[in-house]
């Protein structure tokens, strides 16, 4: 199962890849060097292929329960100071994704979208500390009748150039359900009250819609 989001990038990829295909058939005639642009060509389609996926995941909905909204490795767990929407001290934990994780985003919470806002910006690497302010972006903020304002932010990283934001002011979301996507590299920050209790820890490998965060005892 494929994200709708990459239709028309995966139908660009395979009438291409098709393309080359039959091109390298027709004008290469040295054996192994036609084996080599066809095996190259189909590389590239399934490394596309692979990064729209959208892998279906059925979600137990807790509300005492904050889950991970994207896949990839916890890279940040710490107070910061958030200073767009609560302009106070936050928990942060951070999910870094490489081109190789499934690149949806899923609603940590179920509740109210009280804000969100898009940003352009730069594109550098996702985990440079300067990216939660500098880079593209998106700033959503969900009131969780358990948790109280909920953060979460869509980083582009060097090679994303487009992030997906489904979240509209007003909207009552659920959670585990699609909240968007990011194309090629990213990153997502969590930004908790404090005194949150944590459910991973650094470096953990977090699977979106699975993993808890963090928990309401």
């Amino acid at each position: 199962m494929f994200h709708k989001e990459g239709g028309k990038i995966i139908l660009i990829a395979t009438t291409l890849t098709v393309a080359l295909l039959l091109l390298a058939d027709h004008f290469i005639e040295l054996f192994w060097i036609k084996k080599a642009v066809e095996v190259l060509v189909l590389l590239f389609l399934i490394l596309i292929l692979q990064f729209f996926r959208n892998p279906k995941r059925d979600v137990a909905i807790n509300d005492n329960h904050i889950i991970a909204p994207v896949d990839g490795k916890v890279v940040v767990i710490e107070e910061v100071f958030e200073s767009e929407y609560f302009k106070d001290k936050r928990l942060q934990v951070s999910i870094f994704m490489s081109p190789i994780n499934v690149h949806v985003t899923r609603y940590a919470v179920s509740g109210r979208v009280k804000f969100s806002k898009y940003h352009p910006g730069k594109y550098l690497v996702a985990w440079h500390p300067k990216a939660s302010t500098e880079n593209e972006r998106t700033t959503v903020v969900i009131e969780n009748k358990v948790f109280g304002e909920i953060l979460y932010r869509q980083i582009a990283g060097a090679l994303a150039r487009r992030i997906v934001n489904y979240a509209e002011e007003g909207m009552q979301v659920i959670q585990g359900t699609d909240a968007g996507f990011i194309k090629f590299g990213s990153r997502v920050d969590l930004f908790l009250p404090l005194g949150t209790e944590i459910n991973v820890k650094l470096n953990e490998k977090a699977i979106g819609g699975k993993t808890i965060i963090a928990i309401k005892s």
